[in-house]
Formats: structure tokens, sequence, C-alpha cells
């Protein structure tokens, strides 16, 4: 039997009855409710002027408000907010101190709210971000760090949508890429990026931000590029949410881009692309570039040593690793049990490192989840795998590398070349 509810209007109720009943003195029934003798002949009180309507309980605000927006405040608030629908509440503030600096403005809180009464705002839905890198990489050498983005998208003159994707050396501010692209996504991308993977070799580290196709809300926010990348040797690394000048260099050539190719307009996507090639080429080998000593990009960058392999190699755990190939549906086979890692690693290899607590999950170099020693319990019959708990596997706290990626075969000997140093670039 479960417990009893009961509401306060009630017990107010079952007082007044009790009161009415005269079976009891007065100070003895508000003794059994534990009030006392004022609050109980106030609330009788109010049960004599407006029966039961009067044990409703009553607002605590005051009836007048010192610092309340008077009726013509309000007014200009939501008139100013009317000519401009798209405007919050910090640039309301600011049109009206502009427009009537003598009379008194509402701070931007009091706008907002007021809009908000009035329906007029809608709570934003809270968005799902990729996990951003610890640690960043700062590219001092040619092919070090490559940055890739996507150009802000725009209509060419006979209304196309125009993608562009662009990729550049971080120390050399070399151009690689600017290429008006079909679709943004991974397929797409990844044609592009073989090419140029053939044409300069493979760097280090690829830096993006935290969109499609570079990154996903799964698993330590790898996409199914990322992991590609990492096959290949390539640690891919993201900058926070909203901070485009982690990636400045990168935006900075943006600037640059929109400022001489955008405007204007190229009819059709193919004219856009013919500006692309030749502000490349302008950008590259002609215009100089202050952070270079007035030298120019092309002068500065050399190919990587490292060539793209005709196979993907297979990642090699270290010793004492349990590695385990990811099924289709993102399951992992785990001692006679099975867990869902995610579908982005499908078809991959992970390795677990036993620990203490249970084992961290390994894909490359990355730690992207543990898995925590979870109850036992027998078996069924039949080959049926059972399902570890869910509740036994989280994400890593921090996506942390373990060390350095192995490089690969830059050419078909399988020896792999010294990195060429460049007296121009010190660190």
């Amino acid at each position: 039997m479960g417990w009893k509810e009961t509401r306060v209007q009630d017990e107010r109720s079952h007082f007044i009855h009790e009161v009415d009943a005269d079976e009891e003195t007065f100070a003895a029934i508000c003794r059994s409710y534990t009030i006392s003798r004022k609050t109980g002949y106030k609330w009788l009180r109010r049960y004599r002027e407006k029966v039961v309507i009067g044990l409703a309980a009553r607002s605590r605000a005051r009836l007048q408000q010192a610092h309340a927006l008077d009726d013509a405040t309000q007014q200009r608030v939501l008139v100013a907010r009317a000519a401009h629908p798209t405007w919050g509440e910090r640039k309301i503030e600011a049109l009206l101190k502009r427009e009537q600096p003598e009379t008194h403005c509402p701070r931007h809180s009091t706008i907002g709210v007021l809009l908000k009464r009035h329906g007029l705002t809608h709570p934003r839905k809270r968005r799902r971000r990729a996990t951003p890198s610890d640690k960043l990489t700062i590219g001092h050498l040619p092919n070090q760090v490559w940055a890739i983005d996507f150009k802000g998208w725009f209509r060419t003159g006979d209304s196309s949508r125009c993608d562009t994707l662009t990729v550049s050396d971080s120390a050399s501010r070399f151009l690689l890429r600017c290429q008006v692209i079909e679709r943004t996504d991974t397929a797409h991308v990844q044609r592009l990026m073989e090419a140029l993977f053939r044409e300069n070799g493979l760097p280090e580290v690829i830096l993006s931000d935290n969109g499609a196709p570079f990154s996903s809300t799964g698993l330590a926010g790898l996409s199914r590029l990322n992991v590609w990348w990492m096959r290949l040797g390539i640690r891919p690394q993201r900058i926070e949410p909203g901070h485009p000048e982690q990636n400045g260099r990168h935006e900075r050539m943006h600037r640059t881009l929109r400022e001489e190719t955008i405007d204007p307009a190229r009819r059709t996507l193919r004219g856009r692309q013919r500006a692309f090639d030749e502000f490349r080429r302008e950008y590259n080998d002609e215009r100089p570039h202050e952070a270079l000593g007035m030298a120019t990009p092309a002068s500065m960058y050399r190919p990587s040593l490292r060539e793209y392999p005709e196979q993907l190699p297979e990642i090699a755990y270290p010793e004492g690793y349990e590695p385990r190939r990811v099924q289709r549906n993102g399951d992992v086979p785990f001692r006679g049990w099975r867990f869902f890692l995610s579908e982005t690693l499908a078809g991959e290899v992970v390795g677990l490192e036993e620990r203490e607590e249970g084992w961290a999950i390994w894909f490359s170099d990355l730690e992207v989840a543990f898995l925590k020693r979870w109850p036992r319990r027998r078996k069924k019959r039949g080959g049926w795998q059972p399902r570890i708990p869910r509740n036994c596997l989280r994400a890593a706290s921090s996506a942390r590398p373990r060390g350095s990626l192995p490089q690969q075969p830059a050419n078909n000997s399988g020896k792999v070349p010294e990195q060429e140093t460049f007296p121009w670039f010190n660190t």
C-alpha cells in the first residue's frame, strides 16, 4: 500500500471542519496542526470571506514594484522588437539608448524577461558537440600541420550553390587546395584528399573545426574521415567550438580569398574554379607573406617525404593489448561477451589495455573509451553472446594519445627517410 498524499489546501480544509465541529478548543486544534493561533485565525477569517477559494495560497510578491517597467517603456521595447524581429535584448538595449539617450532604458536582462513574457523569444535547443582535441600542435615545419575547412557557401550568377574546400600548410602558408566541391560529405572530401596525398604526401596532423565530415558527435568525435586519416598515420585534431582563432592562419587566408575572388560573382561554378586557381597561383607564387619574412609560400613549402600507400596498413598495438575487430553493427566481441562501441569504427581493429578497474579501449594511438569490469552471470546455451551492461562503458575522460603514430614507409623499400629540416623555420 502506497503512502497517503495530502495537499496543504486539504489540510487547511480539515482544520476548518474541525473548528466548525467545536469538539475541541481552538488552541488544541492549532497545536494538532502545529500552527499558531494567529495563523489559525487568519485562515478561519479567509474562509469566512471567500469560502474554499480563501484557503488557496496567495502570491507573496509585492503589490507595487519600485523598479517595474512602466507601460510606455514596455511599448518602446515591443515596438523596437517588431521593427527588428531578429534582434536580441542587447541590441534592442543599444538601440533604445541611441535613439533616446535622455530617457531611462532598462537593462538587457529586463528586456529579455519582457520579450519572453510576450512569447517573442524561444530557448535554443542544446546542440551536441564533438569532442575537441586537448592540445593542438603548432606547425613549425612543412607538412607538420595541415589545416582544412569549408569556405562559407554562396551563390554564383546562375544561382548554383558553391561549396569550396580549402587545405593549407600551417607552417609555410602554402595553399594546397582551393576546390569547388559538389557535396560536403565524406565520399567527395575523401576523393579530393586522396588526390592531394598522392601529389604532396602525408602530413603529421590535420587541423579542422567540429563540423561534418571532419568530426561527429559520436565516440571521441571520430568520423569515417578521421578513421581513414588515422589508418594512414595522420593524427586528426579539432579546435574548440566557437574558437576559429585557434585556426587563425587558415581563417586569415579565407579573408584574402573572399576579398579577391568572391566579387565580382562568376556566372558558373567552372568560372568560379578558374578564379580560385588563379588566386591559388598568385597566393603561393607571387604574394609575399609578412610572417615568412616577405617570402612567398611556394619558396617555403616542400612536399612530404611520406608517400601515400597503395594499401591501408593495419594498426599494430603494443604487446599486452587485446586486439578486437569492431563488427558491422558497432559491437565488439570480448571474452565471450559483446558490447556496443561505435558504428564509425566498423571493420576496424581496436586494442584493449587491461587496467585495475577495467580495460582502456584504444584506436591507433587514441584512447576512445573505458570498459569497466561487469558482474558476470551464467551464459545461456546455444552460442548466444550476452551483452555487457551499457553503463559499464564510458567515453574516455579526455581523448589522449598514447604516443607518436607509426610512420608509414615513404618508398617501396620500406625505409622511412629522415625528415628534411629548413633553416628558415626556427622553433
